[in-house]
């Protein structure tokens, strides 16, 4: 018997069955989530489970109570930081692939711990319900169609604002894509578009701006744009081995300013030499450790910042621009 099945018999004997948890997802982005259960000192955790925006999707059949119900849930890579707010009460353990883990409180490498949310599922007809949702408070509906925008938006199509709201430049830009795919008409409202978005969104052919990891270490990269006579800057994008990113960059601009650093799986900025492994260039801008998303470069050091070095990248009359982070 495996440790989740274990674990689920052990709550079968003092649970009555016949509620089936849902989890649903109520934000732009599309999630990865890792699902954990707690009784009479027994904890197991297991994922992935993968829930595209104003969607819903069962996470356990049949017998769902138990002392403590917890959720991890992150975006797809290609979006970069997750996020999803995890104020977080307990570190389980996670894989990198689906997993089953029992002793979830104790990690051996590969897996790894991870912060977990109790969550207070909602008693339905159907079962127990809990939802994942973000600052916008979307219906199911506006989070499909903002879940929508924005996946165009990094694949090179311009549907903002992301704001989950129908209008004639969303239904240009599903139409363009879905003539550039030669896909049906009806193809925006099959189960299978978010995998067809996420495809285009990940495609380094694709128009826009993109970032690929040639390394073999994980690169954290920021990127800046020009924004009504300024520069902002928005970070940090994970860009994992052998991927690519594309960061949702609204609009067409003209020219855009790259970094990125190679980090160690701590976190610590890998080293040749005495120098760190990373990709810039001559254009100071701010940054900080921590996710982030920062209007005012004029002096990083006195707003307690990082002075970054960016690279410029020029946009002018190009449909596609990639950044390759080579050793």
């Amino acid at each position: 018997m495996t440790a989740w099945a274990a674990l689920a018999a052990l709550l079968a004997t003092t649970i009555p069955a016949h509620a089936d948890l849902s989890l649903c997802n109520r934000t732009s982005f599309v999630l990865r989530a890792a699902l954990g259960i707690e009784e009479k000192g027994a904890t197991a955790t297991r994922g992935w489970f993968r829930l595209d925006p104003g969607g819903c999707r069962t996470v356990m059949q049949g017998v769902v109570s138990a002392e403590k119900l917890l959720v991890h849930a992150r975006a797809l890579p290609l979006y970069g930081s997750s996020p999803v707010p995890l104020s977080g009460q307990a570190d389980l353990c996670i894989g990198d692939d689906d997993f089953i883990l029992a002793a979830a409180r104790g990690c051996r490498p590969p897996n790894r711990l991870a912060r977990f949310t109790e969550i207070a599922p909602s008693q339905t007809e159907a079962g127990k319900v809990a939802t994942l949702a973000e600052e916008a408070e979307y219906s199911d509906e506006q989070a499909r169609r903002a879940g929508i925008q924005r996946l165009l938006v990094i694949a090179g199509y311009d549907a903002s604002p992301i704001d989950g709201m129908p209008g004639p430049k969303t239904d240009a830009a599903v139409g363009k894509f879905l003539k550039d795919h030669d896909l049906p008409s009806d193809a925006a409202g099959a189960p299978d578009f978010f995998d067809r978005l996420v495809a285009a969104a990940t495609s380094p052919a694709a128009t826009g701006f993109s970032w690929c990891n040639d390394t073999g270490f994980t690169v954290m990269a920021a990127y800046g744009v020009d924004e009504k006579g300024g520069i902002r800057t928005r970070g940090w994008f994970r860009v994992s081995p052998g991927k690519c990113v594309r960061p949702d960059v609204s609009g067409t601009p003209k020219r855009l300013y790259s970094f990125g650093e190679a980090v160690e799986p701590d976190g610590r900025p890998v080293r040749r030499g005495t120098d760190t492994l990373r990709w810039g260039g001559a254009t100071t801008l701010c940054t900080r450790e921590t996710t982030f998303e920062l209007a005012d470069q004029s002096d990083c050091a006195a707003a307690g910042l990082d002075a970054t070095g960016f690279a410029a990248v020029d946009l002018a009359g190009r449909t596609h621009a990639t950044i390759r982070f080579q050793d």
